[in-house]
């Protein structure tokens, strides 16, 4: 069933405040946090750069340039033709749980997600919002069917209800499955309990790989 997305211009103006406040006042208070995690790159690969730029699809279907720390080796893109076969989720999206492009420091910052915290950087830009569904990549979304593409009519979000849900316990479908349930119910209420789930994941990680 194709769904609606109802405008509630208040929610959205908020949701752009609050996104931008939250993100400003999280990235002052993790300056250590980047500072010991580029350290630890550099020190653990030093050739590479301490931050990794990728295009994402965001609402609408627009390109963007999402950021994140590297944690995985240098040309890590080009080897994935190599490790799809070996692909551990079903459906238009690649996770393999011991995927041998990742760093040893990569590991560590996947797991806790801090590998992610660059995205408040997107979230003052606009492309995207703490809460919502997962940009995906181009490739992936060649494989969307009508219904999948759902999840691109709102903007994509760091975190969202299948990463507090399951995370890399479900498939593609099921995943598309609870983002459309999001999309269908968001609210501020939703949002902070999502964004509350996320930082206790962070502390006590679940399958995150």
């Amino acid at each position: 069933d194709k769904i609606q997305v109802r405008k509630r211009i208040f929610y959205r103006l908020f949701k752009r405040f609050f996104d931008e406040l939250l993100s400003i006042i999280a990235i002052i208070l993790l300056v250590p946090v980047f500072i010991i995690t580029a350290i630890l790159i550099k020190f653990d690969d030093p050739k590479g750069p301490i931050f990794y730029t990728q295009v994402r699809i965001g609402k609408n279907g627009h390109p963007f340039k999402m950021y994140k720390f590297r944690s995985m080796f240098v040309n890590a893109d080009k080897k994935l033709k190599m490790l799809l076969n070996y692909n551990d989720v079903d459906g238009a999206m690649f996770k393999m749980k011991f995927d041998p492009r990742v760093t040893r420091v990569g590991r560590i910052i996947r797991k806790y997600s801090i590998d992610e915290l660059p995205q408040l950087l997107n979230v003052i830009k606009g492309d995207m919002a703490l809460v919502g569904p997962r940009p995906p990549l181009k490739w992936e979304v060649k494989e969307y069917t009508e219904y999948d593409k759902q999840r691109l009519l709102v903007i994509p979000g760091c975190t969202g209800l299948w990463q507090v849900s399951e995370r890399n316990n479900v498939g593609f479908h099921e995943m598309v499955k609870l983002d459309i349930e999001y999309i269908s119910n968001a609210s501020l209420w939703l949002d902070l309990c999502i964004l509350f789930k996320t930082i206790w994941i962070m502390i006590f990680p679940n399958d995150a790989y």
